[in-house]
């Protein structure tokens, strides 16, 4: 059965009931296990879920998007990718430079669409703090040399540029749960 592995968007991770968009891990896992996923697995409190199921990316994600409306009462954007994609993405990483010394600065975007050619046009007048970007194997990565924490490079320019949610998980993120996937 393949594997499979959802990036959950913007949740809180801590006990169910303690905030906005409460997903905890524990109860995601469980969540995918009524769901009929075999053998699912969480990174850390991330928002990550490695499963093997069958079906197509984007109709597991639908399924997982609402059980999580139906059992938290959030509507959490979900992006599912395919396990066996994923060490050749991480593999063309175009800042692999960056990433030995900062890992938690490169970022990788997940999005239900690829971006195309544009999309590096579009995003080129958020990039102000010495951002780059580039796009590899169908996916856009971002180095942030500056942080995170002022880039005009936002959640909601992401997501007009994509015309879908994207959510983003940084080297280090991508490399432990590629590290579940071939576990």
């Amino acid at each position: 059965m393949p594997t499979y592995i959802a990036w959950l968007r913007g949740i809180n991770v801590g006990k169910a009931g303690a905030g906005r968009k409460s997903v905890p891990m524990a109860d995601l896992r469980d969540l995918a296990t009524g769901l009929g996923f075999d053998d699912p697995r969480t990174h850390v409190q991330s928002g990550n879920l490695v499963f093997a199921a069958r079906g197509t990316a984007n109709a597991l994600a639908d399924r997982l998007e609402a059980a999580i409306r139906e059992r938290f009462g959030s509507d959490v954007p979900v992006v599912v990718s395919a396990g066996k994609d994923l060490a050749a993405l991480a593999a063309a990483c175009p800042f692999a430079a960056a990433v030995e010394s900062e890992p938690n600065l490169v970022q990788i975007a997940f999005a239900r669409t690829r971006p195309g050619k544009q999309t590096l046009a579009v995003l080129e007048p958020y990039l102000t703090a010495g951002e780059r970007c580039a796009l590899a194997k169908g996916h856009l990565w971002a180095h942030f040399p500056a942080g995170i924490a002022r880039t005009k490079l936002t959640p909601a320019v992401l997501d007009r540029s994509f015309g879908t949610p994207v959510t983003m998980r940084n080297a280090r993120t991508l490399h432990a749960v590629l590290e579940l996937v071939d576990g």
